[in-house]
């Protein structure tokens, strides 16, 4: 049985950010990016998962959105994550979301050093004054005025 995958030039980004948007699936991805080839059984084994038949689904939306490469070995099926093309039509986008992905357990796990990885502090422009406020959120803070004109004039 041969498996239809894109060729590099028709992965979508919408089709990556899908098939990587569910936790299954990017966990899958975090297993292939040991590097090289992964029977579905070893990747399900790591996973902790046991029934292969809930895996088809999500084997089929990972190749067909161009993030792995499955090829039938015998009675197993290969995978190999297509770091290659990927990097090459989005560079930096698999590391900053396998990143993000660590990010989130070591949170998860409450690692200080994790969490204190993501202080992302915030831009500091010279001159630049926040937006004025006229109206109160429902959330209880301020609405740049720019935000309650186009509101107004919707």
């Amino acid at each position: 049985m041969a498996f239809r995958h894109p060729d590099r030039n028709q992965i979508r980004i919408e089709d990556v950010l899908s098939a990587l948007g569910n936790g299954v699936r990017l966990a899958v991805v975090r297993v292939l990016d040991a590097g090289g080839e992964h029977n579905c059984t070893s990747v399900l084994n790591t996973l902790g998962i046991t029934a292969k038949s809930t895996m088809t689904h999500h084997w089929r939306v990972l190749r067909d959105s161009g993030v792995i490469w499955q090829q039938p070995s015998g009675r197993e099926n290969l995978l190999v994550l297509r770091r290659e093309d990927l990097d090459a039509r989005y560079p930096g986008l698999l590391d900053a979301i396998l990143s993000g992905a660590r990010a989130d357990d070591a949170l998860d796990r409450g690692d200080r050093a994790g969490s204190a990885a993501l202080a992302i502090p915030e831009p500091v422009v010279s001159g630049e004054r926040p937006p004025e406020t006229t109206e109160q959120s429902s959330l209880g803070g301020g609405l740049p005025r720019a935000c309650i004109e186009v509101r107004a004039g919707a």
